[in-house]
C-alpha cells in the first residue's frame, strides 16, 4: 500500500530502441548513426501523438551519455542512464515548449548552452512540442541552431511540424513517425495484459487498438483504466463501448434497419432508448457514421481486407453484408455526407436533441429517396420537361395506353370516317383470327383491343398505306427510340446531336453531327442501348444498326412522340369536332395535354401542306411567317 502505482503507459515505456514498437525506419537510421559515429547536432522528430517521439529521444540521449557508449544498447545502470530514467539528468534537459515559450526562455537556454556538460558526453536538449515556441523564440534560436557548441545536440519534437518555421526545418535532420499499426498495438496490448495478469479479450484489444487512432500511449491507457473491471469474466468489448459511451453494434446495427427500411417511426424508438440510456447525441450520430462507414467498406472491399479495415467479427460482418445488400454504394455516400453535416450541427445547436431527432427522420426518409433509378428518373422528367415513363432497369418498353373504342366511336359519329392514309402500321393476327384487328403498333408501343367486342361497335378503321420511311414514320420511329434508351445522357446526346436516316426491321442508319460523338456512340454502351431499344420496337435481336457522318443528301428529322401520332390521327378523322365536346368527353384535368397536341397536330399539318408546295410558295410562306388557308 505504501508504493505509488505506477500508470502503465509509464511503467512499460521502452527503455532501449529495438523496445519501441514499430517506426522500423527511425530504428534503423538512429542505429546505424550512432554505430557509424555520424552524430547530427540537431534532430526533429515529428508525428502523431503516443508515436513514441519524446521516449526515442530519451532512448536516444541514453545511447549517447551511456558509460559504455556511444552504443546502440546502453546498459541502463550506469549513474547517466539511470538519471535519464528518471527524468533527473543534469546533461539532458528536457523543456517543454509550451510553458516556455517566449524569447526570454530561449535567451535562457543560449546562455547555458556555452557551459560544458558536467559529466557526460554530450549535452543535449530535448524541446517537446516546438511548435508552440514564439516566432521571436524560433528566431532567438536559429543560429545556436546552426552552428552549435561542441558536444551540444538538440532534439526537437511536434505533433504539427507545419508550423514550424522552414528556417529551423532546414537546420535539422527530420524523422517522422508514423501512426503505429492495429496489429502491433493489440501484440503489444496482449504482453501488457498477460505481463499485469488483466483477463481481456481479442476481440477488446482490437477495439482498443481501433479507438486509439495509431497512439500506443492511449492504448495503454485505455487498458490501464479497463484493467479495473478485471473479474471472474474476461473484458469484452461490450465493457469498452459502456465505459467510452459507445453504441454496441447490436443498437447500431437496429437503429440502420428502421432508417435503411424508411421507417422513421421505428428509428425514433429505438433513438429514444439509445438517448434514454445516456448517450450523448454527438457520441451516436459519430458511431452511426462509423457504422456506415463499416458498411460501406463491405460493399466494396474483397473480404480478405474487411476485416483489417472494420475491426468486426465473422458474424457482425456478415449481417453487416447482408443489410449493405438492400442499397446502393451512392445511398451510403449520400447518407454518410448527411450524418457528418448533422453532428456539425448538433455540436453548434442549443438544443442537440432536436436536431438528433430531426437528423434520425431525414436519415430514414433518404435512403429511399435517393436510389439511382429514382435519380434518374427525376432528371429526365426535368429534362423533358413532360412527364415520361419511369425507367426501369431492363430495356424492356413501357406499355402503350389502351385507346378506348367507345370513345373514338363517339367522336365520330357525326361524321363518316374518311379513309386517309396513315403512317401507322397495322399488325394482322392472321394466326389466331382472320381479319381481327389485334395488336397496333404505334412506333413500336402495342395498343391492346378487348377481344370480346364486335367489329360493328365502332366505324371500320381505314388501311393504311405503309410506306416505307416516310417523313413521319421516320420521326414517330425515332421518338420512339429515344424514349426506350434507358441512359438520360445517352438519350440527351442523340437528341441533339443524332439523325435518323432510315430506320426499319431490316436496317436503321443514324448519322452524327459531330466526329467525337461518332466516335462513342458507334461502339460500346451507347450502341447497345440503340440496338435494344430498336429491338424492343420490332420485336426482335440484334437488330441492324449503321452509324455514320452526315452526308448532303441527309433529311433532317424532328422526333414525335406516338402520343402527339395518336392525337393527329383523330383529329385528321374527325376534322368538325368540337372543342367543348373534346373538354367534356376527356375531362377538365387533360385540357393543357390536349391544346399541346392540338398545336402539335396544327404543325404536323403545316409540314404536310410544305411538303406539297412548290419551292416558291414556301419561300414567300417563311418570308412573311404566314399559313395556307383552305
Amino acid at each position: 500500500m505504501n508504493e505509488k502505482y505506477i500508470p502503465l503507459y509509464r511503467k512499460y515505456r521502452p527503455q532501449k530502441l529495438e523496445e519501441v514498437v514499430g517506426q522500423e525506419h527511425i530504428k534503423k537510421a538512429l542505429t546505424n548513426a550512432i554505430a557509424m559515429n555520424k552524430i547530427s547536432h540537431a534532430y526533429l522528430f515529428t508525428g502523431p501523438r503516443g508515436t513514441g517521439k519524446t521516449s526515442t529521444a530519451r532512448i536516444f540521449a541514453k545511447s549517447l551519455n551511456c558509460k559504455n557508449g556511444p552504443t546502440i544498447n546502453p546498459c541502463c545502470k550506469c549513474e547517466n542512464c539511470i538519471d535519464i530514467t528518471n527524468s533527473v539528468p543534469m546533461d539532458v534537459i528536457e523543456i517543454d515548449a509550451a510553458s516556455n515559450r517566449k524569447v526570454e526562455d530561449a535567451q535562457n537556454i543560449l546562455e547555458k548552452v556555452m557551459y560544458a556538460p558536467v559529466n557526460s558526453r554530450y549535452k543535449i536538449y530535448i524541446i517537446d512540442e516546438v511548435h508552440m515556441l514564439s516566432n521571436t523564440a524560433f528566431n532567438a534560436l536559429l543560429k545556436t541552431l546552426e552552428e552549435p557548441p561542441k558536444n551540444v545536440i538538440f532534439i526537437l519534437a511536434t505533433t504539427e511540424v507545419h508550423k514550424v518555421l522552414d528556417t529551423i526545418k532546414s537546420r535539422c535532420q527530420r524523422f517522422d513517425f508514423r501512426r503505429i499499426t492495429t496489429d502491433d498495438i493489440v501484440k503489444h496490448l496482449r504482453y501488457i495484459s498477460d505481463k499485469e495478469k488483466i483477463n481481456i479479450t481479442d476481440d477488446a484489444l482490437f477495439t482498443i487498438a481501433k479507438n486509439s487512432a495509431g497512439g500506443m500511449r492511449d492504448s495503454i491507457a485505455l487498458l490501464d483504466q479497463l484493467s479495473i473491471l478485471d473479474g471472474e469474466e474476461a473484458i469484452s468489448t461490450d465493457d469498452i463501448n459502456n465505459l467510452l459511451g459507445r453504441l454496441s453494434f447490436d443498437t447500431l446495427y437496429k437503429l440502420a434497419e428502421g432508417i435503411i427500411n424508411s421507417t422513421p417511426q421505428d428509428a425514433i424508438e429505438i433513438l429514444e432508448n439509445i438517448y434514454n440510456s445516456g448517450n450523448e447525441p454527438t457520441q451516436i450520430l459519430t458511431n452511426f457514421l462509423d457504422y456506415l462507414k463499416n458498411m460501406l467498406i463491405v460493399k466494396n472491399c474483397r473480404p480478405e481486407i474487411v476485416f483489417e479495415l472494420t475491426q468486426l467479427n465473422d458474424f457482425q460482418i456478415k449481417e453487416l453484408t447482408k443489410q449493405a445488400q438492400s442499397l446502393e454504394t451512392q445511398q451510403i455516400t449520400f447518407l454518410i455526407d448527411k450524418t457528418s453535416n448533422y453532428i456539425k450541427d448538433v455540436k453548434t445547436t442549443n438544443n442537440p436533441r432536436l436536431w438528433l431527432e430531426v437528423g434520425i427522420i431525414d436519415l430514414a426518409n433518404l435512403a429511399e429517396n435517393t436510389s439511382l433509378l429514382e435519380l434518374q428518373n427525376r432528371i429526365t422528367k426535368l429534362e423533358s420537361g413532360v412527364p415520361v415513363p419511369n425507367i426501369s432497369p431492363s430495356y424492356k418498353t413501357p406499355p402503350a395506353p389502351i385507346l378506348n373504342r367507345q370513345k373514338i366511336k363517339d367522336l365520330t359519329e357525326e361524321k363518316p370516317i374518311k379513309p386517309t392514309e396513315s403512317t401507322v402500321q397495322i399488325k394482322h393476327n392472321n394466326e389466331e383470327q382472320t381479319g381481327a384487328v389485334t395488336e397496333s403498333k404505334v412506333s413500336g408501343k402495342n395498343l391492346p383491343i378487348q377481344e370480346n367486342q364486335q367489329e360493328t361497335d365502332f366505324s371500320p378503321m381505314p388501311k393504311s398505306q405503309h410506306v416505307e420511311n416516310t417523313e413521319n414514320d421516320i420521326a414517330t420511329l425515332w421518338g420512339t427510340l429515344l424514349q426506350n434508351i434507358q441512359s438520360a445522357p445517352t438519350r440527351a446526346l442523340l437528341k441533339q446531336w443524332a439523325n435518323p436516316v432510315k430506320i426499319s426491321p431490316e436496317e436503321t442508319i443514324l448519322t452524327m453531327k459531330n466526329e467525337i460523338f461518332l466516335n462513342q456512340v458507334a461502339s460500346g454502351n451507347k450502341k447497345k442501348m440503340i440496338t435494344d431499344a430498336l429491338d424492343a420496337i420490332f420485336s426482335q435481336e440484334n437488330s441492324n444498326v449503321t452509324i455514320r457522318l452526315p452526308l448532303p443528301d441527309d433529311m433532317p428529322v424532328k422526333a414525335v412522340s406516338p402520343r402527339q401520332l395518336t392525337k393527329h390521327l383523330i383529329q385528321q378523322q374527325s376534322p368538325q369536332l368540337n372543342k367543348e365536346d373534346e373538354i367534356e368527353e376527356l375531362g377538365e384535368n387533360n385540357i393543357e395535354e390536349i391544346q399541346d397536341e392540338v398545336q402539335q397536330s396544327e404543325k404536323t399539318q403545316n409540314n404536310e401542306l410544305m411538303n406539297s408546295n412548290s419551292d416558291m410558295v414556301n419561300m414567300v410562306i417563311n418570308l412573311f411567317d404566314g399559313k395556307i388557308i383552305d
